[in-house]
């Protein structure tokens, strides 16, 4: 029986699997039911109904008749409260793993008026509410728990109003075709680094010593901006990096092979994720060497999450 019901569902649902670009939602995915305070409404206007025909009341007719137009114009107005609108992902910023992701939704609202109360859910227990102004847009965000490290997909989420009585709920399924990367969690604070390499003349304008100026080299992705002499790239339109000698130790290469080995794939992995988040913190050029990919020392924001990248994609 499950397995008769399922392809009735999607047929009956529309529902396609993950979609590309902007959705509209056209009348067809848009369905509607009665709420408990309409099924309420309903019975309260068939007694009004069958009271006003075994009394031969004439106000309580026009009463039910005016309650009733009142309903089926309310049906209208909350279908058409979805009706139309484009939704499409927005930009969804990675978590670590034991967080959660927040996905934005933009919902773009093309015709002259204004949408209230669309509210957007996944498990239908936590529920984001917005307006969209006519003829504008706004973001709607989708709470979902990143308990793995990896790729995580959003799913099917549900786009639904009550608007504007709430005697009606009307709802539409999205799965849109995005994603957001969980990096492994990070072991507590605490935990030492690794020791440092005394840093050679590729890595010195990455590190702690900042001594004195060295002279000039090709810039290199993941360098820190306070360091890029813009002087001499303005003059010479070319990116240079100032390079520095120092007697600190700057630079750190992290590997699979410097964790305990006794500890299993996700602990290792939550340990490298603590020294790249302590070494940025620290301002220490730092590399990564894994098994399927190589990051060469570097630092800054874009190098930390080019590194947590890898670790997820483990």
């Amino acid at each position: 029986m499950p397995a008769l019901l399922k392809p009735l569902t999607r047929w009956l649902f529309q529902l396609r699997g993950p979609e590309r670009g902007e959705v509209v939602l056209v009348q067809r995915r848009i369905f509607i039911l009665p709420t408990r305070a309409g099924a309420v409404f309903a019975f309260v206007l068939v007694l009004m109904l069958t009271g006003s025909i075994n009394y031969q009341l004439s106000l309580g007719f026009i009463l039910t008749f005016l309650l009733a137009g009142v309903g089926i114009a309310a049906m209208i107005h909350t279908f058409r409260n979805l009706a139309g609108l484009h939704v499409a992902a927005a930009k969804t910023a990675s978590v670590f793993a034991g967080e959660t992701a927040r996905f934005g939704v933009s919902l773009r609202n093309p015709t002259r008026t204004p949408r209230y109360s669309v509210a957007l859910t996944r498990d239908k227990t936590d529920a984001h509410v917005v307006d969209v102004p006519a003829a504008g847009d706004a973001i709607a965000i989708a709470s979902v728990p990143a308990e793995r490290r990896g790729r995580l997909s959003p799913g099917r989420l549900t786009l639904y109003t009550r608007f504007p009585v709430g005697i009606y709920y009307a709802w539409s399924y999205v799965e849109l075709d995005t994603h957001c990367l969980v990096y492994p969690r990070p072991a507590p604070p605490g935990l030492p680094l690794p020791p440092l390499q005394a840093s050679g003349a590729q890595g010195a304008g990455h590190g702690q010593g900042h001594d004195d100026f060295a002279g000039l080299r090709e810039y290199r992705p993941g360098d820190s901006p306070r360091h890029i002499a813009w002087k001499t790239a303005a003059r010479e339109q070319v990116l240079l990096t100032k390079q520095f000698a120092g007697i600190a130790p700057s630079e750190l290469w992290l590997t699979l092979d410097l964790v305990p080995q006794a500890l299993g794939l996700e602990e290792k992995l939550s340990r490298l994720t603590r020294w790249i988040l302590d070494a940025h913190a620290q301002r220490i050029a730092y590399g990564l060497k894994l098994p399927h990919a190589t990051i060469d020392i570097g630092s800054g924001e874009a190098h930390r999450d080019r590194c947590l990248e890898a670790l997820a994609l483990v």
